[in-house]
């Protein structure tokens, strides 16, 4: 039997229904996050459940718990799912009330839901890197928040699945932005390159993870726009987010990247992550 979050308590997943009227349902009018589980433990869960209450800042959802209440809550839902490697999915719609583009009444509640599932890490993507193919970026203009709005990004990942690739690079028009599901970044003469953290992207908490790993080893960081031009002249090149962690990515569009080979940069950043790792998890 599988648990599940709904609001403030953790339910069989038979409890969980969605409302037809849900303003996350028939608007995507709502947030969400996922957390990665090692060893049964939630890692950098205060940055993400951070980032989750900015989001529903951001859209004007008040979210109606304390951090500490839904850092709890979601430990809870790990331990009753005996989750050792995997991920936990969360999120809050605006609530359920009758269709209308307004905001309901405060009356409303929103509605938190989460999910906690086991799932190895990528291993053989992390070793071995992956392909990736240009996609334009779609989106709207609001990366920053991790809305449930997907649309755009689901495209682009099927479009890259369809080539066989494993990630769409997104790019409006020839300035590249980030993955369909991940942040990029570019290595060039001993400087990490990665777009800046605006609104054309999302802030990712591995994304932070990843900086202060190159600070660590050594290695500049410059945060600025690439065109694709550019990025395919890097030495090396790799995507980084909760599931794919810093995976490298060895061709785009049939152009080899670093002879198809994972860079000594990569190696030694992936390393660095593997060591926070036990420090970073929270409890």
């Amino acid at each position: 039997m599988g648990y599940s979050l709904l609001n403030n308590r953790i339910v069989t997943d038979e409890e969980v229904v969605v409302n037809k009227e849900d303003r996350g349902y028939q608007f995507g009018d709502g947030i969400y996050e996922v957390i990665k589980v090692y060893n049964g433990q939630l890692f950098t869960a205060e940055e993400h459940i951070d980032r989750f209450y900015l989001s529903a800042e951001k859209i004007r959802l008040t979210i109606p718990y304390t951090k500490h209440k839904l850092h709890q809550l979601l430990h809870e839902l790990v331990e009753a799912n005996e989750i050792n490697i995997g991920h936990v999915y969360f999120q809050i719609t605006r609530g359920a009330t009758a269709r209308n583009h307004i905001f309901p009444s405060a009356e409303v509640a929103p509605v938190l839901t989460g999910t906690a599932v086991e799932a190895p890490r990528p291993v053989t993507n992390l070793e071995k890197g992956v392909k990736a193919t240009f996609v334009e970026d779609i989106r709207w203009l609001r990366c920053d928040i991790k809305s449930l709005n997907l649309l755009g990004a689901v495209l682009a990942k099927q479009e890259a699945f369809e080539k066989g690739c494993y990630e769409a690079i997104l790019h409006r028009g020839e300035t590249v932005t980030e993955g369909s599901s991940t942040n990029v970044f570019g290595i060039k003469d001993g400087i990490l390159y990665t777009h800046p953290a605006d609104n054309f992207i999302l802030k990712g908490i591995t994304r932070h993870v990843i900086l202060t790993c190159a600070e660590e080893i050594g290695l500049p960081v410059k945060e600025q726009a690439m065109t694709k031009e550019q990025l395919l002249a890097m030495d090396e090149i790799f995507v980084g987010s909760t599931t794919s962690e810093i995976t490298p990515i060895i061709d785009i569009d049939g152009q080899q990247v670093n002879s198809g080979q994972v860079g000594e940069w990569t190696r030694k950043l992936q390393a660095q992550f593997e060591a926070k790792i036990p420090t970073a998890i929270s409890v």
